[in-house]
């Protein structure tokens, strides 16, 4: 069997088709969890779900910025990485992930992120990523520090939800890290 960079041994990296708007559109209405990621927003239409989805599938890579999709071997959709801030220069980038929540605490974003961390360091020379985790996301700090990222900052009071504030952890790890 050929071996894929993009695939583990519970899920695959691959692009967004447009095929997977609904089960975006789904994850929608986990504010809960959209408030772990990013932010809640406001509510979006099936068609603007579907537009965000083919321009996604459209757009390819941005240099190195991307988003993918993650699936399980068995071809179903169950959250999304993408990599944002690359500075090829000094050899840094930041990434963000989300998992639908029907798929939490099953190894999947584990696996997602090594894939994730395996391309950018051994293929694009790559030499240190960052995540930046609310602190209030215990699940996310926990994953991190499983995956060796040390907490190398707080930046206080940096997210206003659920009518509090709450500091922003950020995490990094070194390629040197990641290769032990």
């Amino acid at each position: 069997m050929v071996s894929n960079i993009w695939t583990g041994n519970k899920v695959r990296l691959r692009a967004i088709v447009p095929g997977d708007w609904e089960k975006f559109h789904n994850n929608d209405y986990d504010t809960e969890g959209a408030r772990l990621s990013y932010m809640t927003q406001f509510p979006r239409s099936e068609e603007g779900t579907r537009l965000w989805t083919e321009s996604k599938a459209a757009e390819g890579a941005n240099g190195d910025q991307y988003t993918f999709a993650i699936e399980t071997l068995n071809s179903e959709l169950i959250g999304s990485i993408g990599t944002h801030t690359t500075d090829p220069r000094n050899g840094t980038f930041k990434y963000g992930i989300g998992i639908f929540r029907e798929h939490w605490r099953k190894g999947y974003a584990s696996e997602a992120v090594k894939l994730l961390l395996g391309y950018y360091f051994e293929e694009l020379r790559y030499q240190k990523a960052s995540a930046h985790v609310y602190a209030f996301n215990e699940g996310s700090i926990a994953l991190h520090e499983r995956l060796g990222f040390r907490l190398e900052g707080r930046l206080r009071n940096m997210v206003y939800t659920n009518g509090e504030y709450y500091d922003e952890l950020v995490y990094g790890l070194l390629i040197s890290e990641f290769r032990r």
